[in-house]
């Protein structure tokens, strides 16, 4: 066994050596500190979107500019919630504080900021009406820090623009022609003084109450387009398309309230009526049922887990493999073998591989936190959050045992197919049926924390080559004992039986050159 730890130091120094496990190594970092940065970075670069509206009917140009006015009016009093948090004397001195994550409400900030501004339009408009963000900064500048930047405020989603100047805007079948040469970019608007793209495009006929859809009174399709036509070359973007919906049919619906004699003011309060949900989880003591941050948190970290194991285990297997071809190609196996007998090898690549496998994972887990924390503002809070529940709850020891057994179960299969091939080529072929295994965790990763102690979980926890994988992703939900011990056994010792396997068929395979085996073959060296 000494030289088969001869041969893993030599592995492990060889790789270490490598571009490639620096660029990996360096590389996840990096991602980290870019996701945080993504919703700022996204924002800047995001240009304003114009949007040109031909209104034949005359009724829903100016309900289409206020939603467009009231969305940007959102986004800075969002804006500038967000900026008084984080810059606030208070949070700066939360920073050091011990927060029990296990008491944090579990709740969207967003969603529930988006519901109070929908719901309190008039909180909004009066926050603007009263001085807006010059005299919300002077009255709460004993809460600031002195130090901060300036408040900017974000620029404008959505811009409604004249409409170009067209041949026919009467006609909708050739104003929507003329209008797609703005929209291909092929034409420019005028905006502010400067050239700009076109994004979207809205037409409303002359005769669109004629199109309007009512309960009991279903229209059948004519086959030909009717309504509002929204154009737009980004099918991606449906932002404003939403918004000058919602605009049209709000406007709509109001109008049919005063033709039917019903107080809109009345209906609006009653449409701003709801009722608070509150999330508890039946599994917690009493009085701490709540749904907390904590919770979330558990409840769908092993999905992070399960990628970054699958990334793990097939990025160091693919290492392993083409490692093993380049020596058996260079006749630098040849050499090893003539030291160390196949085993020994075999062993000595399995764990310096592996080795190189958990420095690049725990450099990217240290680095993980490392960035999380040094960041400021409210993503630390909820770093702090998941440090807790990662310490707490066993995620990282459970992490650790997956990714060395399954490292070692596919590990081996790559060895083996490594050891009969002679070019990367011949491998690739013998790896289809590998890669099509692997695949499957992933397919299945986001549907397993949904439903953990399901049939589909429980039966692939029993196959021992996605043992690993599921059981990682359901180990926030606390499997039975006995699931939890049976897939373990089962895993470790099919993890020996393919490592024995493995050296049966790394034995004879190593040394031979000329085309890979048949399947018979192989069968032939296992059983020898």
């Amino acid at each position: 066994m000494k030289y088969a730890w001869l041969v893993a130091l030599r592995e492990y120094a060889e790789n270490a050596k490598t571009k490639g496990f620096w660029i990996g190594l360096l590389i996840f970092p990096i991602i980290i500190f870019m996701s945080f940065q993504l919703q700022f970075l996204l924002d800047k670069a995001t240009p304003t979107r114009y949007v040109a509206v031909n209104d034949r009917s005359g009724n829903y140009m100016e309900a289409i500019e206020k939603e467009l006015e009231w969305l940007h009016k959102r986004d800075i009093f969002r804006a500038f919630g967000e900026y008084a948090k984080k810059y606030s004397k208070a949070s700066s001195g939360e920073k050091s504080q011990k927060i029990d994550f296990e008491k944090v409400p579990a709740v969207d900030a967003e969603a529930m900021m988006d519901q109070f501004s929908e719901s309190n339009r008039e909180v909004v408009q009066q926050f603007f009406e009263s001085g807006g963000i010059e005299q919300s900064l002077q009255l709460m500048e004993p809460m600031l820090v002195k130090d901060r930047p300036e408040f900017e405020e974000p620029k404008y989603r959505y811009r409604l623009v004249p409409m170009p100047e067209i041949e026919s805007p009467n006609d909708p079948k050739a104003a929507a022609q003329e209008m797609k040469a703005y929209l291909k970019g092929d034409e420019k608007i005028t905006v502010d003084g400067e050239e700009e793209e076109l994004f979207a495009y809205v037409q409303i006929p002359e005769d669109v109450a004629a199109t309007v859809v009512r309960p009991g009174a279903p229209r059948m399709p004519t086959g030909e387009r009717e309504g509002v036509e929204y154009w737009s070359t980004n099918l991606a973007d449906t932002d404003a398309k939403d918004v000058v919906e919602r605009a049209i049919n709000a406007e709509l619906r109001r109008a049919e309230y005063v033709e039917r004699g019903v107080d809109f003011s009345q209906v609006e309060q009653v449409e701003k009526t709801y009722v608070p949900f509150v999330s508890l989880n039946a599994k917690k003591e009493e009085g701490e049922e709540e749904v907390s941050l904590a919770d979330q948190i558990r409840q769908w970290a092993p999905v992070g887990f399960v990628y970054l194991l699958w990334i793990g285990i097939f990025s160091i297997s693919q290492m392993l493999l083409n490692n093993t071809i380049e020596e058996k190609s260079n006749r630098i196996i040849e050499v090893l073998l003539s030291s160390v007998t196949a085993r020994e090898l075999m062993m000595g690549k399995l764990f310096g591989i592996a080795a190189v496998g958990l420095t690049m994972l725990g450099t990217w887990i240290a680095a993980l936190f490392a960035v999380v924390f040094l960041k400021a503002g409210p993503e630390a809070e909820l770093a702090n959050g998941m440090l807790e529940v990662l310490t707490s709850s066993g995620l990282l020891p459970a992490f650790a045992i997956y990714f060395f057994f399954g490292y070692l179960m596919y590990a081996g299969m790559f060895l083996a197919i490594g050891s009969v091939c002679n070019t990367l080529k011949e491998a690739q072929n013998l790896m289809g049926p590998v890669m099509i295994i692997m695949i499957v965790p992933l397919f299945t990763m986001m549907f397993i924390p949904k439903d953990p102690n399901g049939t589909l979980a429980t039966v692939l926890s029993w196959v021992p080559i996605y043992t690993p994988f599921i059981m990682m992703n359901r180990a926030a939900a606390d499997p039975p004992l006995v699931e939890l011990v049976g897939t373990g056994v089962l895993m470790v010792g099919f993890t020996f039986f393919v490592l024995y396997l493995t050296s049966k068929v790394f034995r004879i395979g190593i040394l031979r050159t000329g085309q890979p085996p048949k399947i018979k073959e192989l069968f032939r060296w296992m059983r020898s």
